[in-house]
């Protein structure tokens, strides 16, 4: 089995424009003649490699704590998109990880410059896809990423962020990408890791 590890190292990540970089304080250091080492930090919740519960931008949506780890844990497919994605080429998506393993539609990882737009989110919605990935640090246009979110959150579609695939060919795997478990929060760092040859 190979293991990829898809996700973003937390101090180096990439930071959604606004948003609140991630800080680490060294609070204890061996060599300062501590005992121990002991570091604090602080971050936003979709820093870096992360999830998009629904109360992101759903009113009264499921927090982190409320979505089911089987949305964010199974096989997956992973499609290597350069292009926008419309709404035929999310049905193309479809049917190409419906074609190795019914399971693997449920879970879809974008590779590539692939954008998904307002069509495509309607299409993922319509096959009850439980997951969708990207590489970008925001599902659907950087500059206009609300109306993929309504409709894809408005599913109960997990969204995860901020993904590093260049290693990743296209085809299934297994994805562990479940999140930290943040209480009543709308996002969550996740360590997400796909398995193949499985």
């Amino acid at each position: 089995m190979k293991i990829y590890d898809i996700s973003q190292e937390v101090f180096s990540c990439k930071v959604y424009p606004g948003d609140p970089a991630p800080e680490k304080v060294t609070v204890c250091s061996m060599d300062n003649g501590a005992l121990y080492n002991l570091t604090k930090f602080s971050m936003c919740a979709h820093n870096g490699t992360h999830i998009d519960a629904p109360s992101h931008f759903i009113k009264d949506g499921d927090n982190v704590d409320h979505i089911p780890l089987e949305k964010t844990v199974g096989k997956c497919y992973v499609a290597e998109v350069f292009e926008d994605i419309d709404k035929e080429g999310a049905q193309s998506i479809i049917l190409r990880a419906r074609s190795t393993d019914p399971e693997s539609a449920k879970r879809i990882i974008i590779k590539g410059g692939g954008v998904v737009s307002a069509e495509a989110a309607k299409v993922f919605a319509e096959n009850a896809v439980d997951l969708v990935g990207v590489e970008y640090q925001s599902v659907g246009l950087v500059e206009a990423p609300m109306e993929v979110h309504l409709i894809l959150l408005g599913a109960k579609t997990v969204l995860l962020e901020g993904l590093r695939l260049q290693d990743v060919e296209e085809g299934e795997y297994f994805l562990f990408a479940a999140p930290i478990n943040l209480g009543g929060c709308e996002g969550a760092p996740v360590r997400a890791i796909l398995m193949g040859d499985f």
